[in-house]
């Protein structure tokens, strides 16, 4: 009997993800829209900390949260690569890429998104799904592409 997490989790080779995220850039850069999840439902029974709120609020005060996303989401690395997971909620759309990065040094957070490129109305779209700090800290074995 297999794990219906595992199954819908996959690790793409370092050459896709590469190739993600120059569509990525290429998207940015060529005016994308960016669908932010500020509100979530799941929010409503998890401590404020681990919100998209919240957490894009904190690191970056007083700064447009789309203009925030725009530039992190341009800084993505290979090495920042953890996974990629397919959309049971709707599975015609593309797969979701999980990311995790390091903001001061100390502070991990967990981003999930999703890239569709030329798609309604011949726009570029970034989903932008989850941008909050780890519930769980990360751990050098969940990144498949970071230098030990």
């Amino acid at each position: 009997m297999s794990d219906e997490r595992t199954e819908r989790t996959r690790i793409e080779s370092k050459l896709e993800i590469q190739s993600y995220i120059q569509n990525l850039n290429y998207a940015l850069i060529h005016g994308a829209a960016i669908t932010f999840q500020a509100e979530r439902q799941v929010d409503c029974s998890r401590d404020l900390r681990y919100t998209n709120r919240f957490t894009v609020a904190n690191l970056f005060m007083n700064e447009n949260p789309v203009d925030v996303l725009k530039r992190e989401l341009q800084k993505l690395t290979v090495e920042e690569y953890m996974r990629t997971v397919k959309d049971l909620r709707f599975p015609k759309r593309s797969e979701m890429r999980e990311f995790g990065k390091v903001y001061h040094e100390k502070d991990d957070v967990y981003i999930k998104i999703r890239v569709e490129l030329l798609a309604a109305c011949g726009k570029h779209t970034v989903f932008v799904m989850s941008f909050h700090y780890a519930v769980i800290p990360f751990t050098k074995d969940m990144f498949p592409y970071r230098s030990k």
